[in-house]
């Protein structure tokens, strides 16, 4: 069977960025199971494994318009420091914003006593992503994971993994997750 739509894939994966720093892998979570063709996981990954068979491994390098996106300077913005949450805010702390159908993860990357900085980017906008990636399973979907988009069997980050690659497995509707368009 090979990789397709409405195909459930199981891959091992390790995720590494122009430097060859590790930013994710499956050694840390386990095989990551994602429904193919639902932008669970980044187009220019999920384009590369289309077609491919269970065993088969690749190395993939994805820019960013096929990954995350270039950099948008708006998404920065500074916000008074009451418009957040009592308590602790700092450096690296993130909120999920909801826009519409649209989820995007806000990052603080400055803080005042008076304001904070906030990033809406994806933490890996702008760069270029190497995926090693070995398929382990392919498999038909369920009829309820083809009518909800996502995996169901316990091993896939499900939803709309973007395997958020940003290692807490938030995702903005890119598509791992990832976990993560993974």
């Amino acid at each position: 069977m090979r990789v397709a739509s409405e195909k459930v894939i199981t891959i091992e994966y390790t995720l590494t960025d122009e430097d060859g720093e590790v930013l994710d892998s499956s050694e840390q979570d386990g095989p990551l199971s994602y429904l193919h063709g639902a932008g669970n996981i980044v187009p220019g990954l999920e384009a590369a494994l289309e077609g491919k068979s269970a065993g088969d491994a690749l190395k993939v390098v994805v820019p960013p318009e096929d990954a995350y996106g270039e950099r948008e300077d708006e998404l920065v913005q500074t916000l008074p420091r009451d418009r957040f949450p009592d308590g602790e805010i700092e450096v690296g702390t993130r909120f999920r914003a909801e826009a519409g159908h649209q989820t995007r993860i806000l990052t603080v990357i400055k803080v005042s006593e008076t304001e904070v900085t906030i990033d809406g980017n994806h933490p890996l906008a702008g760069r270029t992503l190497s995926f090693d990636v070995k398929i382990r399973e392919v498999r038909d979907a369920t009829q309820e994971e083809l009518d909800h988009g996502h995996v169901h069997d316990g091993h896939g980050h499900g939803h709309d993994h973007e395997h958020d690659h940003d290692h807490d497995h938030d995702h903005d509707g890119h598509g791992h997750g990832h976990g993560h368009k993974h």
